[in-house]
């Protein structure tokens, strides 16, 4: 089990905590709200799995900034940032907000023109049912990692204001998220995440500038604040403004190696890892056209690097301010600079961008369970499509809880859940979209070989100790390039012994949107 703050919790008065609490409950009675009422638009699976791809701009590029800024975008980011600078959060905000604007220009279009619900079906129509089977059975563990993130995120917040236990915080979390989604599905997180975005960004602001007009930095102005902060970073911290290693002290050409390679890994990982990622997917599904999805994935790219640099602010500033210590950055300069209102608007920001994150962290692979894989089981065949998906819902929610318990660093929970997307899924996607041949075995070898390669060379760097010394040396190749490359020669292999057989056209399974709930 791990906690996501260093500090104990925070000592305010019970007038506060009361009000503080009561305002967090009114909130979620309005989301419910909100949920109630976006679930009346629910009367086909295509409803409930992408919105009935009626989703506009403002829906469509809302709900994506809203996926994607969660828990590792306000705390992680602004922890890494103060303790490792830059090169800290090369993977999010940076090669994350890369990312949607990569699938916008290039992907978006041509996978919005397959009309159909998930990643899976992509590799059922491109590859075959072999395909579709493999990569849903990859996908779907690989999003618990990220559930857990959020999940344990707002509960180290519930323990660090109100004393909640962690464990007990993180039941109360997933209950939450839960029934969130199972009301509506992705017209419920859809509507819910474009109301919370706008909270969570305004508290964000707010608490940006607050901290940018203290007497250290700004002395009441934030935008002067701004320049010396970064005027004091370049003279107290000049490597922490550093996103490429520095060869002078990396002290040998091999240390300065592993350096250089861990950083284009956080790259590579950011930038491709969430292309076949279902929940980036499952919102240009449900976009009301190509158009429509590829300009929304460029517009939330483009204003999640500008909203997503605000955390780094507040860890560089809290480096500046309150230089000594163990301490949480964000909710630390809350709790500092806020007064009592402006602490709730803050708190409730941040329980926005927990909740928006982690209700599409939980239908993504519950579409994937539901859609592709428990209709396969003859006992599920003979139920409708909804009380499948539901249940799925539910079964994602205790893997995400299960590995909340295990515990992992934030920002290791967020690499393990795009490394596992870039190393087994992104080839199959990019050569299924733009590549030639297309086959079963292309597909399934390159998932197996890079999902194989990656696990392996993964628990080398987790368990290097128990390793022989030839085994200790492959650690300076992040996993993730050999994930990569497996998968690539998986493709290649697969092409080569299925040459001889022509490509077949599958069926996407279940595309139909007037197949009843």
């Amino acid at each position: 089990m791990f906690h996501l703050f260093a500090t104990n919790a925070i000592e305010i008065s019970p007038s506060s905590k009361s009000g503080l609490a009561f305002a967090i409950c009114v909130y979620i009675l309005f989301l419910f709200a909100i949920s109630l009422v976006a679930s009346r638009r629910v009367k086909t699976e295509s409803d409930y799995l992408i919105a009935g791809r009626k989703l506009p701009l403002f829906l469509a590029w809302g709900t994506l900034i809203a996926t994607w800024f969660g828990a590792a975008t306000m705390f992680a980011a602004a922890g890494a940032v103060r303790d490792e600078g830059l090169r800290g959060v090369v993977l999010d905000p940076f090669a994350c907000a890369g990312t949607l604007v990569i699938a916008g220009f290039f992907f978006a279009r041509p996978l919005w023109n397959r009309n159909i619900f998930t990643m899976a079906d992509f590799y059922r129509q491109t590859y075959g049912p072999a395909a579709e089977l493999t990569g849903g059975l990859i996908q779907v563990p690989s999003y618990f990692a990220w559930i857990a993130l959020q999940y344990s995120a707002l509960a180290g917040l519930l323990e660090l204001y109100f004393g909640i236990p962690f464990s007990t915080g993180v039941l109360l979390v997933a209950v939450l998220t839960l029934a969130y989604t199972l009301i509506g599905g992705m017209w419920s997180v859809t509507l819910t995440d474009s109301f919370q975005i706008v909270v969570a960004i305004t508290g964000l602001v707010i608490l940006t500038s607050a901290t940018l007009s203290d007497p250290l930095l700004g002395n009441g102005n934030p935008f002067v604040g701004f320049s010396v902060l970064f005027e004091k970073l370049g003279a107290e911290h000049p490597d922490h403004l550093r996103l490429w290693p520095d060869y002078a002290k990396a002290g040998s050409t091999r240390t300065y190696v592993t350096a250089v390679l861990s950083v284009l890994a956080a790259w590579a990982t950011g930038l491709f890892g969430n292309i076949p990622g279902q929940d980036l997917q499952q919102r240009v599904f449900a976009a009301k056209n190509a158009n429509t999805a590829s300009h929304a994935c460029i517009l939330a790219g483009v204003l999640y690097l500008a909203f997503g640099c605000l955390p780094l602010i507040l860890g560089f500033a809290s480096l500046v301010t309150h230089p000594g210590g163990d301490l949480e950055p964000v909710a630390f300069l809350a709790n500092t600079y806020l007064s009592p209102a402006m602490l709730v608007v803050f708190v409730l920001a941040v329980v926005s961008m927990i909740i928006s994150t982690a209700t599409s962290a939980v239908l993504a692979p519950a579409t994937i369970l539901g859609h592709n894989l428990l209709a396969r089981i003859s006992f599920f065949q003979k139920r409708k499509p909804l009380f499948r998906d539901r249940l799925s819902v539910v079964l994602v929610s205790l893997g995400g809880i299960s590995v909340a318990m295990l515990g992992e660093s934030l920002m290791g929970l967020l690499d393990i859940a795009l490394s596992i997307q870039l190393s087994a899924l992104f080839v199959p996607v990019l050569c299924g979209i733009y590549g030639r041949p297309k086959n079963q075995a292309c597909c399934v070898l390159a998932m197996l070989f890079g999902c194989t390669a990656w696990s392996g060379t993964y628990a080398n760097e987790v368990f290097s100790p128990a390793y022989p010394q030839f085994l200790l040396n492959m650690q300076c190749i992040p996993s993730d390039f050999y994930g990569v490359t497996a998968s690539i020669f998986g493709y290649g292999l697969g092409s080569w012994i299925s040459q001889s057989a022509p490509p077949k056209s599958f069926p996407p399974a279940l595309s139909d949107k007037t197949v009843p709930i």
